[in-house]
């Protein structure tokens, strides 16, 4: 069974904030937390990871733009794995993604800056 974009039960996540929240619910519904050690969440962020790769390892530069249906549709859900564990490793440690981000924005722009940026 389908849902459509306005009955997705879902469909109100549109943050990370909002997604963390909800993650928390249906890790605490099906008591989880016992296995959600940092530990435990970077193994399974690795794995999600690996199997992201998967997808692609054998590609040309040019299939890897161009999936097949099949190919995008299972790029699609890892993408998904992957983001479910880096939102709960991240809440695991106390660590807000999207301060982390800006922050190494700043250290990247000086460590490679642009051409023509002075530095």
């Amino acid at each position: 069974m389908s849902s459509s974009p306005d009955t997705h039960p879902y469909a109100h996540i549109d943050t990370l904030d909002t997604l963390r929240d909800e993650l928390r619910k249906f890790v605490a519904a099906r008591n989880w937390q016992q296995f959600h050690a940092p530990k435990n969440l970077v193994m399974a962020l690795s794995v999600e990871t690996a199997e992201l790769v998967e997808i692609f390892q054998w590609l040309t530069p040019e299939e890897s733009r161009n999936p097949t249906p099949e190919q995008w549709a299972a790029a699609q859900d890892e993408i998904a794995d992957v983001l479910v564990y880096l939102i709960e490793t991240a809440d695991a440690l106390g660590i807000d993604p999207l301060a982390a981000v800006r922050q190494k924005l700043v250290k990247n722009a000086r460590k490679y800056p642009a051409p023509g940026d002075s530095a």
